[in-house]
């Protein structure tokens, strides 16, 4: 039995699940410890047999912990993907799955739809809203259908925009996002979760580093002015100009136009 722990948010939790896939696939039997919310992704695909919020008592072959004070580093001292750094940590050189295997949610709401969500767990990674309007604007003149996606600290955007698609189940958002058409979004979890089960994913990065937390999947592209400054996350400036709403634009739209 082995113990695997890590903390962290639902983009923190989904980049550790090839550790758990290559464990599980060896016939491990493997208890989870980190946000059950999030595990329970893990749980539905079959990459872990139990879950917890605190670690259980027990006595385990193997016990993995993520973190600060544990035997695997959460972040990796040189600029290489965080999946790689996990994986060279613990001596795995398995393959692993890009497309999480869910099943869509029946009456999906989002079922070819491109997919906006402009925000993400730190004020100080979103680019302006005027970005996404814009965005949305350009798609929609292509006949593209948009929605908002909002989770639970996305409340302000509500009186901003007409369509939009509110859940806090991660879940239950993996379902739904599974028959999106596209998704456009910053460095969040909520990006991680749509490139991880193949929506075609274009992700805006600024002051976080785009190497270190890209997502996993196939179709991912990754937006980044590449300034001299960035990467600086936590100790981002005040301007900002990682985040410029023009040059990000432009970006998205050279990007789109090479591929669509």
């Amino acid at each position: 039995m082995i113990l695997f722990y890590r903390r962290g948010g639902l983009g923190d939790t989904l980049l550790t699940f090839p550790v758990l896939e290559i464990l599980k696939k060896r016939g491990e039997r493997i208890f989870a410890v980190g946000n059950t919310d999030y595990l329970k992704i893990a749980k539905k695909v079959g990459w872990i047999d139990e879950m917890h919020y605190e670690i259980p008592e027990g006595s385990f072959s193997k016990v993995i912990k993520v973190s600060v004070d544990g035997n695997v580093r959460p972040f990796p001292e040189r600029r290489i993907w965080i999946v790689e750094h996990y994986l060279e940590s613990l001596e795995l050189k398995d393959s692993y799955s890009d497309t999480l295997n869910l099943e869509p949610l029946p009456n999906n709401p989002l079922s070819g739809k491109v997919v906006i969500h402009p925000s993400s767990g730190s004020k100080a990674k979103n680019p302006s809203i005027e970005l996404f309007l814009r965005i949305e604007e350009y798609l929609k003149r292509r006949s593209y259908q948009t929605v908002y996606f909002l989770g639970e600290a996305d409340y302000w955007v509500k009186e901003l925009v007409s369509e939009f698609y509110e859940s806090s189940d991660p879940l239950e958002i993996a379902k739904a996002l599974k028959e999106a058409k596209l998704f456009i979004g910053n460095d969040s979890g909520i990006s991680h979760l749509a490139a991880y089960v193949g929506v075609p994913s274009f992700v805006f990065y600024g002051p976080t580093d785009p190497i270190v937390w890209k997502p996993i999947g196939r179709n991912v592209f990754q937006i980044s002015l590449n300034l001299y400054c960035s990467p600086c996350f936590p100790n981002t400036c005040r301007e900002r100009p990682c985040l410029g709403a023009e040059e990000l634009f432009k970006g998205f739209v050279r990007a789109f136009e090479t591929l669509y």
